[in-house]
């Protein structure tokens, strides 16, 4: 479906991102991958889909960087078609002991890099009269937990972007939406279950347990395969109306 169409997927050399750029690779994408890490095994297992991959390991909170990157994926693939906006970091602390740099690099990262990368696709896309803004935000994007105001923030300040950016393509052929999704057993958040046991003295199923049992009523992850299947919709004909929205993926999270 989406054979010659190019995709530029941040963060995606593991988690969320791998899934969702493997996703957009099944249907044909060609793929710029960007992050950090181990980048060979990740660029083979979307390579095996017969799709053209490069990586970029541009630093997402550094506009020049972004901007070197954006000209990289012109450069090798004429355009970027869709762009999936998934970089993210996460610092947890009380708004009072949050470290002032951590929040400036939290908004960098999951917000302000958002803006870069998509100021620098809108062109190319207008000139095609098609194009897909993907924003990975977060059922953070639309309810509050405490102690993590920095994510919070940026992820609500990110559905806001796809909203307005939805209004300014309404006419073309270019969409704009958020994928919301709640608990994903990624490594960013292994690493909280893993704090989390070792600060409760629990074992880390039983810290899984309680995780899930705080905010996601279906007590079930969601998985990055489960996003790239969304990704894939919206990037679809199907998707050609789906404009502005903040599609949650939460195990009813949000429905409380």
């Amino acid at each position: 479906m989406l054979k010659g169409k190019t995709a530029l997927v941040t963060g995606s050399t593991s988690g969320i991102g791998l899934g969702i750029a493997k996703a957009l690779a099944a249907q044909g994408a060609n793929l710029v991958m960007n992050g950090f890490g181990d980048v060979e095994v990740p660029k083979a297992e979307i390579a095996a889909y017969g799709v053209k991959v490069v990586h970029h390991g541009a630093d997402m909170s550094k506009p020049a960087e972004i901007e070197a990157m954006m000209k990289f994926a012109a450069e090798q693939f004429g355009r970027v078609d869709i762009l999936v906006n998934n970089a993210g970091i996460q610092h947890v602390a009380l708004v009072e002991d949050f470290p002032p740099e951590k929040w400036d690099a939290i908004i960098a990262i999951n917000l302000t890099s958002a803006f870069h990368t998509t100021r620098l696709a809108l062109p190319a896309m207008k000139a095609a009269n098609w194009g897909r803004v993907l924003n990975i935000a977060s059922a953070h994007g639309l309810v509050a937990s405490a102690q993590k105001s920095a994510y919070v923030a940026s992820k609500h300040g990110l559905v806001g972007f796809t909203k307005s950016l939805a209004l300014e393509t309404a006419t073309t052929g270019i969409t704009s939406n958020a994928i919301c999704p709640g608990w994903v057993l990624t490594p960013l958040v292994q690493k909280q279950i893993d704090d989390r046991a070792k600060r409760e003295n629990i074992t880390v199923d039983q810290a899984n347990k309680d995780l899930l049992g705080e905010k996601q009523p279906s007590l079930q992850f969601t998985t990055p395969e489960q996003l790239g299947d969304l990704a894939v919709f919206l990037c679809s004909p199907s998707g050609n109306n789906v404009r502005g929205v903040a599609w949650q993926i939460d195990g009813g999270w949000t429905a409380q």
